[in-house]
C-alpha cells in the first residue's frame, strides 16, 4: 500500500498521531529480561503488544540496532515482521550519499528491511535523495529543522533573505514533484515548525520528534505541526514511553504513558 494511504488508514483506525520509538538500549531495558534468550526482541514485542492500538507508527533508530552487530540486524528484521502490517514502520538512519551508494542505502532500507518510510539527510542535494524518491509507494523524511540544541549552528545560517532550514523546506516542496518526501522538524523549535508547515502546505507529512524527554510543548506542536484537518503529522516519543518501567509490568507502564500522550495530542487536534 502507498505510504500516505497506509498512514491515513491507521491514523483514522487508531485515532492517533502517536509514533513510539523502539530504541533498544541495554543500559535501560529491565534487567530481568536478560534471563531470556532474546531480551531485546522480547522487550520490543511486549512494547508493541501493549501499544499497537494506540499508535500510527513505530520508529526504529538504526544506531541502537547496529551497535549490536549481526544480532542487532536480526532483532531489527524480526521486530519489523512482528509489527502489525497496518502500522507504519519508519527506519531512522539519516542516510545520505551519492550515486550507486545512495541507491544501495535505499534498497537496504526499503527492500531488505521493508520500511514504509526513512529519514534522509539533504546535504548532498537531489543526487543523494533521488534513489529514495524513486520508491513511489514509500516516504522519505528529510532533515529540515532538527530538535537538538546545536541545530542552530548550521540550520539558522542566513542565505540571502532566508535561513538554511527554510531553503531546505522549499527544496522539499520542489522534490515532491519527483517523489514523496516530508520533513523532520523538532517540536523544540515551534516558530520554525510553524514556518515549515506554511511552506510545505497541508499535503506534506511532518515527522516531529522532541516531545517527552526533550520537552516539546504538545499543544503548540499540534497547532503548528498538523494540517488544517489535524493530520499529516507523526509525533514521536521514544525513551519517554518505552523506558517507563523497570519491573515485570514495564509494558503496562509504557502503555499508560502512550495512552496519556495519545489523548493529549488528540485534545488539541
Amino acid at each position: 500500500m502507498e505510504f500516505k494511504a497506509k498512514l491515513s488508514n491507521i491514523v483514522h483506525g487508531n485515532d492517533s498521531l502517536l509514533c513510539v520509538g523502539l530504541d533498544i538500549d541495554k543500559d535501560k531495558i529491565p534487567r530481568f529480561l536478560f534471563k531470556e534468550k532474546e531480551p531485546f526482541y522480547s522487550f520490543n514485542k511486549q512494547i508493541i503488544d501493549a501499544t499497537k492500538d494506540l499508535v500510527c507508527a513505530y520508529k526504529m533508530n538504526m544506531a541502537f540496532y547496529e551497535i549490536l552487530g549481526k544480532n542487532g540486524f536480526d532483532i531489527l528484521e524480526k521486530t519489523i515482521r512482528y509489527i502489525p502490517k497496518n502500522i507504519v514502520v519508519i527506519l531512522d538512519g539519516k542516510r545520505n550519499d551519492i550515486g550507486n551508494t545512495a541507491k544501495k542505502y535505499a534498497e537496504s532500507l526499503f527492500e531488505t528491511f521493508n520500511a514504509d518510510a526513512v529519514t534522509v539527510n539533504p546535504y548532498l542535494g537531489i543526487d543523494g535523495l533521488k534513489p529514495f524518491l524513486d520508491y513511489k509507494d514509500k516516504y522519505s523524511f528529510v532533515l529540515c529543522r532538527t530538535s537538538n540544541p546545536s541545530a542552530v549552528d548550521f540550520q539558522d545560517l542566513k542565505i540571502h533573505d532566508k535561513k538554511l532550514y527554510e531553503h531546505v523546506a522549499l527544496k522539499i516542496k520542489k522534490w515532491n514533484d519527483i517523489g514523496y518526501c516530508g520533513a523532520v522538524v523538532g517540536a523544540t523549535y515551534l516558530e520554525e515548525l510553524k514556518k515549515i508547515r506554511k511552506i510545505l502546505g497541508d499535503d506534506t507529512v511532518l515527522l516531529i520528534p522532541g516531545i517527552g524527554k526533550q520537552g516539546g510543548d504538545v499543544e503548540k506542536t499540534i497547532k503548528y505541526g498538523t494540517n488544517n484537518e489535524g493530520s499529516n503529522a507523526i509525533i514521536n516519543s521514544s525513551r519517554g514511553i518505552i523506558f517507563a518501567g523497570k519491573d515485570e509490568n514495564f509494558a503496562e507502564e509504557s502503555r499508560k504513558l502512550a495512552l496519556d500522550l495519545k489523548n493529549k495530542i488528540n485534545r488539541y487536534r
